[in-house]
């Protein structure tokens, strides 16, 4: 999400005359986009204001500004924080940073611009306050320039304790589905071959189009898999409870959707959901694998999980543990607790679990899921799978092996399995049929297959 918005803000911003800089001396305005989920990134975003304060002081006509979820989280707080900030600018407002930042230069002063909190106006008053849904792209900003991200829901209402998104994000809301078609189809246009449709529960999508059709996720993606140029399709991240049979038989019957489902369970202790307020029980969960497994076989699963929540016990660990050995995700996304102000969880629960019992669960739920990816990983070996290539690899750029006829790629398969090769960099962007010779619990590694080549050729009849 954060990405995409970034990816708005620039294509805006270069629509005044702007550009991007690497060089913080060149920059005119300097924004960082924030995110509020975890403590940790809300502490690194102040940490990297405080070492502005000084160039500030030498470069006056700076314009410095934080926007995204902290931004509409600490509002006000970041100016007591870092007086020297020029705008704040929550997530429902960044299609009016251009005009903010010029109204600094102007001389008018530092510039604020959030939606109301979830107690301040009615529900349509207050979605209105969160709605940008703009439709500008900017290929520069993404992953890679045929590769896209789509938002076709903004907000959440789940109200999950340990969660600030639905304060930060407001509440849910689908977008039109005749405007996200028109984007796929832009995009497809300018040679976007996978997109990936985001929300923060995505499959909970549902629309009413200006025909009183209700849309539901499953006929999205339906109308998506007929755009011509799109060849895969991606969404994240889901909710257990609306994983629902059409939502999976779509997943099964439609080539272009890749069959990898992000679904969080964040613990396997029935009392710490309830605290959580998840909205599911463990048995539930369990049910939806099932039908996972059943409906749309070989498909890749991963999940999220919170260790060290409010007052879980070292049986209750024990339980997420073996929800981890049962379900064998492809991965797991793991995190210490981390209290957010404003959230129910810390109103209603004391933060007690010590933090090296917090670490000492996240690394031992990070060993057994490696092993889990490691044993799963090696039993694609020898299997040839269809891999997107996405770019030359971290490693060959960090050692400056970036150049050159050959070089080691990354790419993803169907099922978003990272896989690295040797190959041309002509070859990113091309979905290419590759033969996995070795794993690590993170990473196959692969060697692309080539036709072979007929005997006449050689001039051996």
């Amino acid at each position: 999400m954060n990405m995409l918005d970034s990816e708005l803000v620039v294509a805006s911003l270069r629509k005044q005359g702007y550009q991007l800089t690497d060089s913080i001396e060149e920059a005119d305005a300097l924004l960082f986009n924030t995110c509020s989920v975890r403590e940790q990134a809300e502490n690194k975003t102040y940490s990297h204001l405080g070492k502005l304060r000084q160039f500030k002081i030498d470069n006056p006509e700076k314009v410095i500004g934080v926007m995204g979820c902290m931004a509409q989280n600490h509002q006000k707080k970041i100016f007591q924080r870092a007086p020297y900030v020029d705008l704040i600018v929550g997530p429902g407002q960044l299609h009016q940073i251009p005009e903010l930042i010029k109204k600094i230069e102007q001389g008018e002063g530092r510039q604020i611009e959030v939606s109301l909190g979830r107690r301040d106006g009615g529900r349509e008053e207050i979605i209105r306050s969160h709605e940008s849904f703009d439709p500008l792209r900017d290929p520069e900003m993404r992953p890679t320039p045929f590769q896209a991200f789509i938002r076709i829901q903004i907000g959440c209402d789940k109200f999950c304790t340990y969660c600030i998104v639905p304060s930060v994000r407001g509440p849910e809301q689908g977008r039109n589905p005749h405007d996200i078609i028109a984007e796929a189809k832009h995009l497809a246009l300018h040679d976007t071959v996978e997109i990936t449709l985001i929300g923060q529960t995505v499959n909970s999508y549902k629309a009413v189009d200006q025909d009183g059709k209700l849309w539901r996720m499953s006929d999205l993606l339906g109308e998506l898999q007929e755009i011509d140029g799109i060849q895969r399709i991606k969404f994240v991240t889901n909710y257990p409870n609306d994983m629902t049979d059409d939502l999976l038989c779509a997943v099964r019957d439609l080539s272009k959707v890749s069959p990898y489902l992000h679904v969080p369970a964040q613990s396997g202790s029935e009392r710490i959901l309830k605290r959580m307020k998840r909205g599911y029980t463990v048995a539930q969960y369990r049910d939806m694998m099932h039908r996972i497994r059943e409906t749309v076989p070989g498909a890749a699963v991963s999940s999220d999980f919170i260790v060290g929540f409010c007052g879980e016990t070292d049986e209750e660990f024990q339980m997420t543990v073996d929800l981890v050995e049962e379900c064998r995700f492809k991965n797991s996304f793991i995190f210490k607790y981390s209290e957010r102000e404003g959230t129910k969880g810390a109103e209603m629960y004391d933060d007690d679990i010590p933090h090296h019992v917090k670490k000492e669960r996240n690394n031992r739920l990070l060993e057994i899921q490696n092993q889990i990816s490691l044993e799963d990983n090696q039993d694609m070996i020898g299997h040839t799978v269809d891999v997107l290539i996405e770019g030359i690899s971290k490693t060959a750029i960090r050692k400056g092996e970036d150049t050159g006829p050959s070089v080691q790629l990354t790419g993803r398969t169907h099922c978003d399995r990272i896989v690295v090769c040797e190959g041309n960099p002509r070859q990113i962007g091309h979905i290419l049929p590759m033969t996995i010779y070795e794993t690590s619990p993170h990473t196959l590694f692969g060697e692309v297959v080539t036709e072979a080549c007929g005997p006449e050729l050689f001039g051996l009849g």
